[in-house]
């Protein structure tokens, strides 16, 4: 049976604060890496389908990436398909 692997990515939206990626970003200056301008730290889902990725499918995972792995209020996601997968 073929695979599909389907990545989540899941970030705070623009306009809220990340104190995680604002903590790292000053690490990275105390440590002499200099030039980076922003951190922003997210959430990456990896999953492994069953079967063919239908669009029934696809959107079965629109609701769950949108109720469950993200908290729609403050943060934004999106879907990749990853070729190759076995």
């Amino acid at each position: 049976m073929s695979e599909t692997r389907v990545v989540v990515e899941v970030m705070l939206k623009p306009e809220i604060l990340d104190p995680q990626g604002r903590a790292v970003k000053g690490a990275f200056a105390r440590l002499g890496f200099e030039g980076v301008a922003d951190i922003r730290q997210g959430k990456r889902f990896e999953l492994t389908i069953e079967g063919e990725l239908t669009a029934d499918r696809m959107a079965a995972l629109e609701t769950l990436a949108g109720t469950l792995l993200c908290n729609p209020v403050i943060e934004d996601y999106r879907i990749v398909s990853v070729e190759g997968a076995a």
